[in-house]
This record gives C-alpha cells, sequence and structure tokens, in this order.
C-alpha cells in the first residue's frame, strides 16, 4: 500500500466526518436555555414564541432566577422577568426572536448579552388584548455592564 493512498483515504475519512457534522454545527435550530419562576405566566409565553419562531428551548423552572443571571453577569439594572442563554450570549427578559437572530448572525464583539428592562406591552409574552402594544428598545450590554440601543420594537414588529 503506497503512503499516497493512506493519506488520500485519510484525508477522505477526516472529510466525510466533517461533512457529517457540518449540519449540526452550523445549521438546525438555535437552543436557548431559560430560567424562570414557576409562579410566573408571561414567561411561558415568550418561550411559546421563541419555540414558534424555530428556536429549541430548555424551560427550566426554578425557584429562584437570581443565581442564574448572577452567572450569566445580567446587569442589576437591566433585569426583567426571566433569564436565558443561547449560545455564549445572556438573554434578560422578553427579548424576541428577531433580536436574538440578529445576535447570532452579527455576534458583535463586547456584546454579552441582551436585555428587555422592564415588561412593556406587547413584548413576547406580554401581550394585552385591545391594549395597543409599546414602543421598546432591546439593548445589548458588555462584561462591564455597560449597555447600548440594539434593536427597536413596537410589540414584535421592529420599529
Amino acid at each position: 500500500m503506497s503512503m499516497h493512498f493512506i493519506t488520500t483515504r485519510r484525508g477522505f475519512m477526516y472529510g466525510s466526518m466533517a461533512a457529517a457534522l457540518l449540519p449540526a454545527a452550523c445549521g438546525g435550530s438555535p437552543k436557548v436555555e431559560a430560567w424562570r419562576d414557576r409562579t410566573c405566566g408571561c414567561c411561558g409565553g415568550w418561550i411559546e414564541h421563541l419555540r414558534a419562531e424555530g428556536f429549541e428551548v430548555d424551560d427550566k423552572v426554578v425557584d429562584a432566577v437570581g443565581p442564574h443571571r448572577q452567572a450569566l453577569g445580567t446587569p442589576p439594572d437591566l433585569m426583567s422577568c426571566h433569564a436565558g442563554k443561547v449560545g455564549r450570549y445572556a438573554l434578560e427578559g422578553h427579548v424576541p426572536a428577531a433580536a436574538i437572530r440578529r445576535l447570532l448572525n452579527e455576534r458583535p464583539d463586547g456584546v454579552a448579552g441582551l436585555s428587555v428592562p422592564a415588561m412593556p406591552v406587547g413584548v413576547p409574552g406580554m401581550e394585552v388584548p385591545g391594549s395597543e402594544p409599546s414602543t421598546y428598545d432591546v439593548v445589548a450590554f458588555g462584561h462591564d455592564g455597560a449597555w447600548r440601543p440594539w434593536m427597536r420594537f413596537r410589540g414584535l414588529e421592529v420599529a
């Protein structure tokens, strides 16, 4: 057996393995881990919004969300209702799927996560029949706690 055959065969084998793993690494549904209090109804609405938008959600009902927020590095002034994580990014509150997709596509330097501070009417999970949705900002925050506007929405629509 020649060395060329072994190298070619080995290269083919590794190339085939990489091709088989490529869809899992590059495609598929983004996975979100979510931590929420068992008594909160609006958090379930946010989780359903993400699932309807094609995200896979690991819904973790916990007694206290605080320790998860602390582990994710969410700044105290941006806290809301529930915590989440997608890839290396923290999520806080009712962040719309469109904002999460943009984050995953752009992967901006210095951004540790996204938050929708407070609970505006019309965010995913906080829809109120008969009420006009609020205009609100999704903010991007860094590991240093500094934040900046990321996207503006009116309900689920980009404003």
